[in-house]
């Protein structure tokens, strides 16, 4: 999960009953952590091999397993400030570096300083989104994310070069399209736009049928072509935190 959803849930473990500091830490969520973090290294890797699809794949590994180290080191009880600190870290590799110098390596280098000031714009803003967070915890509305969230920027970026590398498209012709929209990302993830965080949704409750029916449909039509699908379910996301912003704006004109 992203550092937002874990740092809620750090427990003074590291405590023994004396007071002093125990020694180690906890294996298993920091596996998970560790996976995300080697996911988004070896995206850079393969990035700068011009294995694009397999670099944008590893992306959104990185994304599944840092969704799940939190909820395990909640359901174990094993949350810890080491850990959070080292799933921001890992999500600055995997969700800031490794998105900017994948899109880097594929199309924004041929652009020259305006293609690495585009990619240096993308990492910046996920550094800034993410120690901005970590400073308002406590503060800001559960139900809303301040800022694109860094999973959710990567995976939009990382979708277009996994959509576009999956159905042979030449981003040449469309470079200056691609290094602003992965400018964009970088801007929205440091705005002040809201965006739905899904965590009041209670997901032990009881649902209509027809909402796990939808679920199964969506899952479906994923399944039929991912790259595309996948980059359309984030890029409608990245989306509505601007479009958000001008309703709200709207509603109060």
């Amino acid at each position: 999960m992203s550092v937002e959803e874990q740092s809620k849930n750090i427990e003074e473990s590291g405590q023994e009953e004396s007071g002093k500091p125990r020694r180690g830490i906890y294996l298993l969520p920091n596996l998970f952590t560790t996976g995300a973090l080697f996911s988004g290294f070896y995206a850079v890797v393969a990035g700068m091999n011009q294995q694009f699809e397999v670099a944008a794949i590893a992306i959104f590994v990185a994304m599944v397993l840092d969704g799940l180290d939190g909820r395990i080191a909640r359901m174990t009880n094993t949350s810890s400030a080491f850990g959070a600190e080292y799933d921001s870290l890992s999500d600055m590799v995997s969700f800031g570096v490794a998105p900017a110098l994948v899109t880097f390596s594929w199309v924004l280098g041929d652009l020259g300083k305006l293609g690495w000031f585009a990619a240096f714009i993308y990492v910046a803003g996920a550094a800034l989104r993410l120690a901005r967070f970590n400073t308002q915890l406590g503060f800001a509305d559960k139900r809303y994310f301040v800022g694109l969230p860094s999973p959710a920027a990567a995976a939009a970026v990382g979708g277009l070069v996994w959509s576009a590398t999956a159905h042979d498209i030449d981003p040449a012709p469309y470079a200056y399209l691609i290094a602003a929209f992965v400018s964009a990302a970088g801007i929205l993830m440091v705005s002040n736009v809201l965006y739905y965080s899904f965590k009041d949704i209670d997901l032990k409750g009881k649902v209509p049928f027809i909402i796990l029916a939808c679920i199964v449909l969506v899952v479906g039509i994923i399944s039929i072509e991912p790259s595309f699908f996948l980059s359309l379910l984030f890029f409608v996301y990245a989306a509505t935190g601007p479009l958000y912003w001008v309703w709200r704006k709207w509603r109060k004109a």
